[in-house]
């Protein structure tokens, strides 16, 4: 029998545990072990979809963001994936941003505009611009990559309707003046300058006819009611509607009416200034005299003759452009418009053989150019208008009086101090910049010597 080394203690049977207690742990560790090789054997359960299954279906979704067709789509209709850079061209000097937008990239909506100002994306020249900034000839636009619109949204244009030859010969022969930049149309009574409701005849539905040689439709930079006759003026490009309408709101525009009124107004020539509000429970439909919540609006008129103490021929001013501001303003001071019963009631007819349309007409209509020089046109007296006049026995002769600054006449004693007061001014101011340019101490130290 062989036996053990010396010293050598004897270890554990195999299987056995160890001194200590070490087995159990021992026991553990090859569990697991076990369980590890056991579940790396085991298929997955069929609750779960196979590893090839699941990578499938993330190819499937990834798939149309791969391909991008939206934008395929997009770039085939035009729409730029592109920064683009466009010059503004000097039709366009002096409008709006958003505006511009409007006539060369009307498919971007407005917010889309908005969006892209408010994130810097939108710039002018390379400066930051706004939707309300105005742009200038020559300037450089900067518009970011177009963004696709859903087909489901895009709305079908109406298609214009054509004009008959019947139309475009009457829209041609209200034209009573034509230049490179501006049309002045004579509009008879009783057609609408705008469209709205129950309205389908009226003059921005005739401008169609009217572009000539430029090929441009005409654009409309201010009105005449319904039923006020006479010189309408239209521009003929975009340039000159921004410059026109400039013109009519900075009131550097002069516009010049003839009327008849029931009765005499004690004044021959007056100004009327009562503020106009629209009246309540109208619709806007109808105006009148509001001192508290009106806007400021004044009439220069003129008695050009009268006819004993039935009615005048006056000529009437506008400074301020409210709506029916001539038809209120005479109305309230008691002499009507002759026809005006929206304003005047019964008592603005007269009878006899006068006419029951309202007279009142644009008669003449002075502006500056934006080429240089003036517009400066008078419209002829509508059918019912002259007649009117000759039966009250007055003479057509007598009607265009000169403007103010048309008048030739000597200063006045208040001229001549208002020109005295605006040279002492100036000196004022020379005086004022001479100092500043001495510099500290400097004045003192020339008194001092």
């Amino acid at each position: 029998m062989k036996g053990r080394p010396p010293g050598k203690p004897q270890g554990p049977a195999r299987g056995g545990r160890k001194p200590g207690g070490g087995g159990a742990p021992d026991r553990a560790r090859g569990g697991a072990k076990a369980a590890r090789a056991r579940k790396s054997e085991t298929p997955r359960s069929s609750s779960k979809p196979p590893a090839k299954s699941l990578g499938t279906k993330v190819a499937a979704v990834k798939a149309p963001a791969a391909k991008a067709p939206v934008a395929k789509s997009s770039a085939a209709k035009g729409v730029s994936l592109d920064v683009r850079q466009f010059r503004v061209g000097v039709d366009d000097d002096g409008i709006r941003l958003d505006r511009w937008f409007q006539r060369h990239l009307p498919d971007i909506g407005f917010n889309t505009v908005s969006r892209w100002a408010r994130t810097g994306q939108l710039r002018v020249d390379g400066a930051r611009a706004a939707p309300g900034d105005r742009v200038a000839a020559g300037q450089s636009i900067r518009v970011p990559p177009a963004e696709p619109k859903a087909a489901e949204t895009a709305k079908p244009k109406r298609a214009k309707p054509e004009l008959s030859e019947d139309q475009a010969m009457f829209a041609q022969n209200m034209v009573i003046h034509r230049d490179a930049q501006a049309i002045v149309l004579n509009k008879p009574p009783g057609l609408a300058t705008q469209g709205g409701t129950k309205t389908d005849e009226h003059v921005d539905g005739l401008l169609d006819a009217l572009e000539f040689e430029l090929e441009q439709r005409p654009k409309l930079v201010h009105r005449l009611d319904k039923d006020t006759s006479g010189a309408l003026l239209v521009a003929r490009t975009a340039r000159s509607a921004a410059y026109f309408a400039k013109a009519f709101s900075s009131r550097t525009a002069r516009k010049v009416y003839w009327a008849i009124v029931i009765g005499v107004p004690s004044i021959n020539d007056g100004m009327i200034e009562l503020p106009i509000a629209k009246q309540p429970g109208t619709g806007g439909e109808k105006m009148h005299v509001d001192e508290e919540e009106g806007l400021p609006s004044r009439t220069r008129y003129r008695v050009i003759e009268r006819a004993g103490n039935r009615a005048a021929w006056v000529e009437l001013q506008p400074h301020t452009g409210r709506t029916h501001q001539l038809r209120v303003h005479m109305a309230a001071i008691g002499h009507p418009i002759v026809g005006d019963g929206k304003y005047g009631g019964k008592e603005s007819f007269l009878s006899g053989s006068i006419s029951r349309k309202m007279h009142l007409h644009a008669r003449r209509i002075r502006v500056d150019h934006p080429d240089g020089g003036r517009v400066d046109v008078r419209a002829e007296l509508p059918e019912h208008f002259a007649a009117s006049l000759v039966s009250l026995g007055f003479d057509l002769s007598a009607g265009d009086l000169p403007l103010d600054e048309e008048i030739e006449r000597k200063p006045t004693r208040e001229d001549e101090k208002k020109l005295a007061r605006a040279h002492a001014k100036q000196v004022r101011k020379g005086r004022r910049g001479e100092r500043r340019s001495r510099g500290p101490g400097e004045g003192r130290d020339l008194r001092k010597k």
